[in-house]
């Protein structure tokens, strides 16, 4: 199973790539719209994470084309294009869902993994570690049976954490994940939001290893 990511930007196709593969998948690429689309009939390619401002054929009549190809293959768009008009345009051509530009990586793997997983499969999105519950489609979060209202970016950020329990991930890492490959905001937003976190969900959840960054403990 691979993952196409169709984008002609280098350091936002090396970003998803990177993160792609690292969640376990098979990425290919391609960087202008012809090559998307002769990639794209590819039987190994499962999902499509498609620009919309390509060289030569354009993202939009890339998707067009490939729906007549390809009906049932997810696409996601990932785009700067914001507006209501825009994504209704799109969707009603035919993409599955929609990424605006910047975003945290985090929200897109969540996406990617909702549009592959299997009836049979639950567990791509439902996640458990030490008493935390956290289920990426309803984006309901427990600690034991209290549920917990997160923001996005507090959400996105557990998220990140629960999927490697007792792994110290570092400050830019975590940033890479949840704020995205532009980020350029204050420097001590990561420690802002854990802090965050540790308020709602409980301090002993996350532990600081000084100098290194942050880990999810495991025990309940």
């Amino acid at each position: 199973m691979a993952v196409l990511v169709v984008e002609d930007e280098p350091g936002i196709t090396t970003f998803v790539k990177q993160g792609l593969e690292a969640a376990g998948f098979t990425v290919m690429t391609a960087a202008d719209g012809w090559d998307g689309l002769e990639q794209a009939q590819e039987p190994d390619v499962q999902l499509v994470v498609l620009d919309l401002g390509l060289p030569g054929l354009s993202g939009e009549q890339l998707l067009v084309r490939l729906r007549q190809l390809r009906p049932a293959l997810p696409v996601i768009v990932l785009t700067a294009k914001d507006a209501v008009s825009d994504r209704v345009a799109n969707l009603e051509a035919g993409a599955d869902d929609y990424v605006v530009k910047p975003f945290s990586f985090s929200e897109l793997l969540a996406r990617v993994r909702a549009r592959l997983r299997q009836p049979d499969q639950p567990s791509a999105t439902l996640l458990s570690v030490g008493g935390l519950t956290l289920d990426v489609r309803t984006r309901q979060v427990r600690v034991g049976e209290a549920q917990v209202s997160l923001s996005t970016r507090e959400f996105s950020l557990l998220e990140v954490l629960l999927r490697h329990p007792d792994q110290v991930l570092s400050q830019a890492q975590l940033l890479d994940q949840v704020w995205g490959y532009d980020f350029d905001g204050a420097s001590n937003v990561v420690e802002v939001y854990v802090g965050h976190l540790r308020r709602k969900i409980g301090a002993a959840h996350i532990e600081t290893v000084r100098g290194a960054g942050y880990r999810l403990v495991s025990r309940s």
